[in-house]
C-alpha cells in the first residue's frame, strides 16, 4: 500500500493548478514563449498572466467568467419565447 504525504489530503484536490505564483493556466503561453521566443509572444504571455491574475483576484475561473460575460451581453432581459413568434 502506497504512502501519501501527510500534507496531501482529499481537500486539496479542489484547489486550482498553480505554476509557482501564476496561475497554471497562463503556463501554456509562457511554454508557448519559451518554445518560440520572439517578442509578441512575451507580450502574449504577459497578458494572459495579467488576465489570470485579474480573474483569480476577483474570484472568477474562467468558465465562470465566460458565463458571467455571456449574460453580460444578453442584458437583463429574457424572453420565455422568441421574438419571431410572439
Amino acid at each position: 500500500m502506497a504512502t501519501f504525504p501527510s500534507s496531501a489530503h482529499w481537500r486539496d484536490s479542489s484547489r486550482q493548478a498553480r505554476f509557482f505564483i501564476v496561475d497554471a493556466r497562463a503556463a501554456f503561453p509562457l511554454f508557448l514563449f519559451l518554445m518560440h521566443l520572439r517578442w509578441w509572444t512575451l507580450a502574449v504571455a504577459i497578458i494572459a498572466i495579467c488576465f489570470f491574475s485579474l480573474l483569480e483576484r476577483y474570484g472568477f475561473t474562467v468558465p465562470v467568467f465566460l458565463r458571467w460575460l455571456r449574460s453580460f451581453f444578453a442584458g437583463p432581459r429574457r424572453s420565455a419565447s422568441p421574438w419571431w413568434k410572439q
